[in-house]
C-alpha cells in the first residue's frame, strides 16, 4: 500500500462490519461501535453493501473472520496471555469492546492509518482506552519488533496477535518476517490470521471472483500479491516454530457460525481461508 496515505480498503472493510449489525439477525458478530466509528455517512454506506449474493458473502466472511479471532483470543487470555496484537487495526474497536480487565492491547499499522483513525475517533467522540496503545510502524524504515518494542510490548511474556485482511497484500519475506518474530516469543502466544488461496486451487466461480476483487483493490493502489497452498502454507508455519495449527475455510466455518439461519447468511466462495497458530 501507499504509506503516505490511510488504507482505503480499512474503510471498506468496516463498513461491512457494520452492514453485518445493521441487517443480519442473529449477529455472527456483535460489534456496538461498528456504526460509530465509520462516522457521519454510516447508513448510506451501509446500505450500498447491503445488495446481491457477492455482497452478503463478502460480509458473512468479514464477520466470521472477527468472531474467529476474537474466539481465540480468549482462548489465549484463558491461558494467561495479557498482550493482545491488533496487526493492520485499521479501524478495528476491539479496544472499546475489550471484556479482560488485564489485557493489554497494541494497534499496529501504517502511521498515515493510524493518524485517519485518530482523526476519525476524535471526531466521533471515542475516547481510546487506557488498556490501549498505539504502535504506528513504517515497515520502510522500521521492523515490526521495533515499532511493539517503542511502544511497551514485553518479548519475553506471551502475547496473541490478530492479522485480519492483511497477508494477502504482503510479499513473502514480509510474511515469514512478521511470523518469525511472533514464532520466537514465549511458549503460550499465537497468531490468527486470513490468507488466500492459490488461484489454480480454485473452481471456475471462485477464480472469477478473485479475479473480480484483485481488480478492484488493485485500483485502490493495494494490490493483491501473496497466495498460499494448504500443505505449503502449514509447512511454513511449522518451520517459523509453530506446532498447532488449525486451518479452516468455508464448509468448517459455515457449520461453526452460520448454520440453520432464517436470513440466508452464508459463504459462497473458498478464496479466503482462515488459519490460528500456536506456540
Amino acid at each position: 500500500m501507499n504509506e503516505g496515505r490511510p488504507s482505503r480498503t480499512a474503510q471498506r472493510v468496516a463498513v461491512r462490519r457494520a452492514a453485518h449489525q445493521l441487517l443480519d439477525r442473529p449477529l455472527v458478530f456483535e460489534d456496538p461501535f461498528a456504526m460509530t466509528i465509520i462516522g457521519p455517512d454510516a447508513a448510506a454506506a451501509t446500505a450500498a453493501k447491503a445488495e446481491g449474493r457477492v455482497s452478503s458473502s463478502f460480509r458473512a466472511f468479514m464477520a466470521v473472520r472477527s468472531r474467529y479471532s476474537e474466539d481465540e483470543l480468549a482462548a489465549a487470555v484463558a491461558r494467561g496471555v495479557r498482550q493482545y496484537v491488533v496487526l493492520g487495526a485499521g479501524l478495528d474497536t476491539f479496544a472499546w469492546r475489550n471484556r479482560h480487565p488485564d489485557l493489554k492491547v497494541f494497534e499496529v499499522d501504517f502511521p498515515a492509518t493510524q493518524h485517519w483513525k485518530k482523526q476519525r475517533l476524535a471526531n466521533v467522540g471515542m475516547e481510546p482506552p487506557a488498556s490501549l496503545t498505539f504502535a504506528p510502524v513504517d515497515f520502510e524504515s522500521q521492523t515490526l519488533a521495533d515499532g511493539l518494542s517503542a511502544a511497551g510490548f514485553q518479548t519475553d511474556q506471551p502475547a496473541y496477535f490478530s492479522w485480519l485482511g492483511v497477508t494477502m497484500y504482503l510479499t513473502r519475506e514480509a510474511f515469514e518476517s512478521t511470523v518469525a518474530f511472533i514464532g520466537a516469543l514465549p511458549r503460550g502466544s499465537g497468531v490468527t490470521f486470513d490468507y488466500a488461496v492459490e488461484r489454480s486451487e480454485l473452481g471456475f466461480f471462485e477464480k472469477l471472483a478473485l479475479d473480480h476483487l484483485a481488480k478492484k483493490v488493485a485500483g485502490m493502489g493495494e494490490p493483491l500479491q501473496l497466495f498460499f497452498r494448504r500443505p505449503e502454507l502449514a509447512a511454513t508455519m511449522r518451520r517459523l516454530g509453530f506446532a498447532e495449527l488449525e486451518d479452516v475455510g468455508r464448509d468448517e466455518l459455515n457449520a461453526r457460525y452460520l448454520g440453520r439461519r432464517a436470513d440466508g447468511l452464508t459463504l459462497r466462495g473458498g478464496i479466503g481461508r482462515l488459519m490460528r497458530a500456536r506456540l
